[in-house]
Order: C-alpha cells, then structure tokens, then sequence
C-alpha cells in the first residue's frame, strides 16, 4: 500500500508517454504524406488524386510490358534448353531445313 501512489504515478507516466508518441508518430505520418490508416490497416482518407491514378497508370503499363517481355524470355529459354539437350542429329536436321526453306 507504500508504493502505491508511486505505481500510479509510473502507469500514468507509461499512458503518457504511449499517447505521446502515438501522437508524434501520426503527425509524421502526415508530414510525409503517408495515408492515416485506422486499427485494422485500412487507409482513413484515401488519396485519390490525378497524380496518384496517372502513377498507378503507369505502374499497370510498365508491369504489363514486363510480363510481356518475361514471356519472350521464357520462350527464348526454352529453346535454348531443347538445343542443349536435343542430340546432335535432330539439331542438324533442323538446322539443314531451315538452310532449304532460306534458298
């Protein structure tokens, strides 16, 4: 019962301290233009401006061409592998067909 004057002051110096910093850390949220989000992770205040979509616009056509170029990439590889791993006779067989239908 001695300490207990001192337990509450400590807790309520801890609750201090907790909503301090929760504080500081919003208003830097906002500082740096990072979205506030709410307990379960969903943005507050969504920002939907013309910058943002024109970015995301963006993004959406680079990763599409990424893709499409991953895939001409994967193509490429995989005749490199038939080539490796064909035997040399059916390699110069093709090799022969492709010498006819340049003539």
């Amino acid at each position: 019962m001695q300490n207990l004057p001192g337990l509450i002051g400590g807790a309520m110096l801890l609750g201090f301290f907790g909503i301090a910093g929760w504080i500081y850390t919003t208003w830097l949220r906002i500082k740096n233009g990072y979205p506030l989000e709410n307990s379960w992770g969903k943005a507050i205040y969504p920002q939907k401006n013309d910058e943002a979509m024109e970015r995301i616009r963006l993004l959406s056509q680079e990763n599409a061409q990424l893709r499409a170029e991953l895939g001409s990439i994967k193509d490429r590889l995989a005749n490199v592998e038939r080539i490796v791993t064909d035997s040399a006779h059916s390699l110069d067989r093709e090799i022969e067909q492709l010498r006819g239908k340049s003539n």
